[in-house]
């Protein structure tokens, strides 16, 4: 393995053996980029996904722009009410609410893990997007009844 080089690597697969040792195999069938590259032939969020044809790689760029741009819509949304008095509802709402945000995100980052520069630029136009029409104050006007530092139901995102 020490003479071999980045371009021997491409295809190839390292399995552990019973003895604690490393055996590589020859494995044709699907390249992992481990660096940014451009190109319709990816593999998005799921096996043979999109496929080779143009038409579904588009399809999964659109994709990507909506999981990033409802990540942004759901992280700056305010669905309950200021004031109310249903607590265990409240907190109900915002733990699914939460549990749907963090998903989303996760498929966003499983998506951007394929090293597409296509993908990545989607990703990052979905959540641009997203925050400037839900948590930017270009279209949002503060209400008088919320308080200017409470913008969303949910906490942060922290990575």
């Amino acid at each position: 393995m020490e003479g071999m080089n980045d371009d021997n690597m491409h295809g190839m697969m390292m399995h552990n053996t019973s003895d604690g040792g490393m055996n590589m195999t020859n494995h044709h069938k699907m390249m992992m980029h481990m660096t940014f590259f451009w190109g319709s032939d990816a593999e998005i969020l799921f096996s043979g996904w999109p496929g080779t044809r143009t038409g579904m790689y588009v399809l999964a760029l659109i994709v990507v722009f909506q999981l990033a741009f409802m990540v942004e819509g759901i992280s700056h949304s305010r669905f309950m009410k200021p004031g109310s008095t249903k607590h265990v509802t409240a907190g109900l709402v915002q733990t699914l609410l939460h549990a749907l945000r963090v998903g989303l995100a996760y498929l966003v980052m499983l998506a951007i893990m394929s090293f597409n520069g296509g993908v990545f630029l989607a990703a990052v136009a979905g959540h641009s997007l997203g925050f400037l029409l839900f948590g930017s104050r270009v279209f949002n006007k503060p209400s008088p009844t919320v308080p200017a530092a409470k913008t969303s139901d949910l906490p942060p995102m922290s990575c």
